[in-house]
């Protein structure tokens, strides 16, 4: 990987085919397809560092890297009145990879009626059946190669590595409320609950960096350049992108230009935030902050959907969970020299290796609901774990009808933007956040889990109605980092992007990363995203004849 950040911003105007605005899932799946071509020169831009921090590349090493800025930009929302008036961080990686880096490494598609209703709303080519293959192209499944799944790709998919009994018993309880055993997720329904699968290597976080970036540094015609802060896009009268404008290392800025494209995978805040920077977006925010406007698109930074998950807490007993074992220094070090010697046990572990989906209430037409139960418990990441056994069974509601908004505080690139979430803000999403709830406890007073004792502290036992539940809901209710839709696809009038990935009104500019889907998936996002900048890595291969 050719950094070279020290030759590239002592001269200007230099010139690439092809720049990627944002290192992370998507762009390094980009970086990796559009430079196979030898004849393609391409740059891919990255505002964070390298991802050579230690905790990366340990999968439990996530305590360390969320909520740390070294590797996280430690952003946060605005008061939420869904969260009761509270603020709360808003995880985002800052390395190569992106949150690939630092998340919770779960390999999870959606499911099937997802991206069929991305079909049914005009965007053609996005249908569960046409992006299947494209998951498949990139995969490679520990199992080997089958009708869902595919083997010798760049992305490694792997099961656990350790067991803990408190999870089987869950399991079992889960099933005895009516949500099945099935073997994995990922076959398009994922009713049921199983062991997640993940993105490791023999104990290893896997992240976009490993599969896509490392493999073709050696490539001539590719340069990757870190702490690159894109300030804006330079378009010419013809609304047509020639370049763009970036400080690197906080010196001097540089103005990189293009023969091709611009392809902005920033992320659903970083995208936005840069269309906005660069006088695209809606008319009366850009004049509020002096920014000349350069294209009226009233999508950009609207739209924006999360999974709220709301994490309860169990004491437990007659068991050993994580806190346990890592609350001794001998524990520790048991488990480090586990770790070191056999690349297994606790220091493997993603935030969650359980998993359950279902619905909140049987009105619902499909499963709307996903747990990720935790052998573990801890008020929040960056904080230690409890000195008590515990779990974690945390619960989000899959298709939010709330919808936030990303919007510039100033014209300067590095303001952070207002995050505004809205969680909460429909009769419906309270509505499933009270009924996930019960059913949670519903789970955990059946009879498999009895003989571990299990004691609510989280909430708690006097909730005990609807309205005190909801409260319940907005006081432990907190993101699980899957913000997308800021940038949507799609025909409407808040379209910003067509079925093509191409930004509308815009020529030679592209966003191709989460801030794509018009609706959020029905779980885990980082692997839709990696399909999203395959296919979109395809589209811009074959509109310029590849």
């Amino acid at each position: 990987m050719k950094e070279q950040c020290e030759k590239l911003y002592e001269k200007s105007n230099m010139k690439f085919d092809y720049i990627i605005i944002g290192a992370g899932s998507a762009g390094c799946v980009l970086a990796n397809r559009l430079s196979a071509n030898p004849k393609n020169n391409v740059l891919l831009l990255e505002a964070g560092g390298k991802d050579n921090y230690f905790w990366i590349d340990i999968p439990v090493g996530y305590l360390f890297t969320v909520n740390n800025p070294r590797t996280d930009w430690c952003y946060e929302i605005e008061p939420d009145p869904g969260l009761n008036n509270r603020s709360i961080p808003y995880a985002r990686g800052k390395v190569l990879g992106g949150s690939s880096s630092i998340n919770a490494m779960i390999y999870m598609r959606g499911q099937k009626d997802d991206y069929d209703h991305w079909a049914q709303l005009g965007n053609k080519g996005w249908s569960w059946d046409e992006v299947l293959p494209i998951f498949k192209q990139s995969e490679d499944y520990q199992h080997g190669a089958n009708e869902f799944h595919g083997a010798g790709g760049e992305l490694r998919v792997e099961e656990r590595r350790v067991n803990w009994e408190i999870l089987d018993a869950w399991r079992e309880a889960a099933a005895l409320c009516g949500i099945p055993k099935i073997d994995e997720f990922n076959r398009g329904d994922n009713f049921g609950n199983a062991y997640f699968q993940m993105n490791q290597k023999k104990g290893v976080r896997w992240s976009a960096t490993k599969a896509f970036l490392r493999p073709v540094q050696s490539r001539k015609n590719l340069t990757v350049i870190t702490h690159a802060m894109v300030h804006k896009l330079i378009l010419n009268d013809n609304q047509t992108v020639t370049g763009v404008s970036v400080s690197i290392k906080g010196q001097t800025k540089t103005i990189f230009e293009i023969n091709k494209e611009v392809i902005l995978s920033a992320g659903s805040i970083g995208s936005p935030q840069i269309l906005q920077l660069s006088g695209i977006g809606p008319e009366a925010l850009l004049k509020s902050k002096q920014i000349d406007i350069k294209h009226k698109l009233p999508g950009v930074g609207e739209n924006l959907q999360d999974h709220l998950q709301v994490r309860t807490i169990y004491k437990v007993s007659n068991t050993v969970t994580l806190n346990e074992r890592y609350r001794t220094l001998l524990g520790r070090a048991k488990m480090g020299l586990e770790y070191m010697m056999y690349k297994t046990g606790p220091l493997t572990m993603p935030p969650s290796q359980l998993g359950a989906f279902a619905k909140s209430d049987p009105d619902q037409s499909k499963p709307n609901i996903e747990w990720h139960v935790q052998p573990l418990s801890l008020e929040k990441f960056g904080e230690p774990l409890d000195t008590f056994n515990a779990i974690t069974p945390s619960v989000c509601n899959l298709r939010p009808e709330s919808r936030g908004h990303i919007k510039i505080k100033s014209n300067k690139a590095d303001d952070y933007p207002a995050i505004t979430t809205n969680y909460l803000s429909t009769e419906a999403d309270r509505n499933v956040a009270v009924d996930s709830l019960k059913f949670t406890r519903k789970i955990m007073q059946a009879e498999p889990l009895q003989k571990f004792s299990p004691a609510e502290l989280k909430p708690g036992s006097e909730y005990d109605t609807d309205e005190s539940l909801l409260a319940a809901a907005g006081n432990l209710g907190t993101t699980i980092f899957h913000p997308v839709g800021t940038c949507k696809m799609g025909h409407d009038t808040q379209a910003v992007v067509d079925d093509e990935l191409r930004v509308q009104g815009i020529r030679g500019l592209r966003v191709i990363d989460a801030s794509i889907m018009p609706t959020i998936v029905s779980g885990n996002t980082n692997a839709p995203t990696m399909m999203i900048a395959e296919k979109g890595a395809a589209l811009v291969l074959s509109s310029w004849g590849k």
